[in-house]
């Protein structure tokens, strides 16, 4: 059975007008939904279409068992103030708190001894750049000299503008082997940040991207590279209350639900094809029409003229990120997360109390389940579970005495093979504006230029962005609500 209708819950009284006063978004990810909640909070009627049964897109939860598993460990700091608005806007703020002050325990194992050897990357409450200037000078991963060219190297970085387009055409491993900065200092202090909020190591990243993640997290505001992680499963926040603010705000949220074709009809609306269930479709007529999809599905559904160079988008590659879960039937871990050298291993988080495992009940008492979180993972993504258990329980071990000897009641990966854009060395070029050449078309997504990489942050700054233009092409007032770190 085919269902059709000829706009988002319109009526047969309603014309032309109303149906401009409508907008249809497609995406149900962290930039769908910013960008439905900012166009309903402006007196606007939205539908958010969402392929899959439920919103989130990339920053998810699913149920192993009787666990509630999140698909990867999520960070966001406190400069990222659009995602910090966009928990207050969900009421969730509280779910994931932040650090009261940057507090980063560094294991390294690659050290002659070979025992596990500790540092701390962490700040006092001085101003910048003097508030990490205790944690540098005692930073036991580098030599003095090391530590004395890291502070060069800020200081350097501090002079400029990530916004410089000859930045762009830069990696940012040439710009730091031309500051002084050794493969060690590489290693242990800018790629242990970099590849976490990039997705890239430094030969791979631009310089740009660099230097706005450095600059805004470690030079702006003392607080401002504190961590902040959810306390409860993602679905919590990125579904089950988004859809709650949804609701509220009035928004039609349909599940399951792929979008087939956009195209403007005659009259200038938008009309939105979608398949809503086995054999049945709606079309949607709008005002405005915003994508909020990864760039290949968008660059699916453009509409001829919506960008000057539509191919660009099929030139922004993608990076993966692996996540292995581990349940051990004892505590290994006293700290909720830690950063390794000297290993394959990259970060560590406990998630033992998000996940439910602290309340399974008899037979699991006692056990601890650790996330590791591994970003550019070209080299693991597609290799076997069994392959990935034998090459890193071993490192665990390593780095965690207490986990030899120890059981594991369950090992399982999830992996996000095209988890973010790449941030290569020329790909702001490529990333188009939410604004497109056709009016009432706009683009979202933290592959789109937001100057931001490719994280939460950048989703949500996204969706305000094409929210923002869209009002503005409306006429309707629109306060943002983008916060910069200062």
């Amino acid at each position: 059975m085919t269902a059709t209708t000829t706009g988002p819950g319109r009526g047969p009284t309603d014309g032309d007008g109303a149906a401009a006063a409508r907008a249809v978004v497609v995406g149900g990810g962290l930039a769908g939904i910013t960008a439905a909640l900012e166009l309903a909070d402006a007196g606007v009627r939205v539908t958010l279409l969402e392929g899959r049964p439920r919103l989130g897109g990339l920053a998810f939860s699913f149920r192993r068992g009787d666990l509630t598993i999140d698909n990867g460990q999520h960070v966001y700091l406190r400069c990222c103030t659009a995602y910090t608005s966009f928990l207050e806007r969900l009421d969730a703020l509280h779910l994931a708190p932040l650090q009261d002050r940057l507090d980063v325990p560094v294991l390294d194992v690659g050290h002659p001894s070979g025992k596990p050897r500790l540092g701390r990357l962490r700040r006092t409450g001085l101003p910048v750049p003097l508030h990490l200037a205790a944690s540098l000078a005692t930073y036991p991963h580098l030599s003095l000299a090391e530590r004395a060219a890291v502070g060069r190297a800020a200081l350097a970085l501090r002079g400029l503008d990530p916004q410089d387009p000859a930045l762009d055409g830069t990696d940012f491993a040439s710009w730091l082997h031309r500051h002084g900065q050794s493969a060690r200092t590489v290693e242990a202090l800018w790629d242990l940040i970099g590849v976490a909020t990039l997705n890239a190591t430094a030969d791979e990243s631009s310089l740009g991207l660099a230097t706005m993640v450095f600059k805004t997290a470690l030079l702006t505001d003392p607080g401002a590279a504190d961590i902040g992680w959810a306390h409860v499963p993602l679905g919590e926040l990125h579904d089950t209350r988004a859809r709650a603010a949804l609701d509220k705000a009035g928004v039609r949220t349909l599940l399951r639900t792929r979008t087939t074709a956009v195209g403007r009809a005659a009259d200038g609306l938008w009309q939105v094809d979608a398949e809503t269930g086995p054999g049945a479709t709606e079309r949607l007529t709008a005002g405005t029409v915003v994508l909020a999809l990864p760039q290949r599905e968008t660059h699916a559904l453009l509409p001829d003229g919506a960008l000057d160079e539509p191919g660009r988008l099929l030139e922004i590659g993608t990076a993966p990120i692996l996540n292995l879960h581990v349940v051990y039937d004892r505590k290994v871990l006293r700290q909720p997360f830690f950063a390794a050298l000297g290993s394959p291993v990259q970060w560590v988080f406990d998630r033992t109390d998000s996940s439910g495992l602290a309340a399974r009940g008899e037979g699991w008492e006692g056990c601890q389940y650790l996330a590791v979180s591994q970003s550019a993972a070209q080299d693991d993504i597609e290799r076997p579970v069994a392959e990935l258990r034998a090459r890193y329980l071993p490192e665990l071990e390593r780095l965690l005495p207490a986990a030899r000897g120890a059981g594991v009641r369950d090992f399982f990966v999830t992996r996000e093979r095209t988890a973010t854009f790449a941030p290569t060395p020329g790909v702001g070029r490529l990333r188009p504006p939410a604004r497109t050449n056709t009016p009432g078309l706009y683009l979202a997504g933290a592959w789109t230029a937001t100057g931001w990489p490719a994280t939460m942050e950048g989703a949500v700054r996204s969706g305000v962005h094409a929210a923002g233009a869209a009002l503005s092409e409306l006429g309707r007032p629109h306060e943002s609500p983008l916060r910069e770190a200062v």
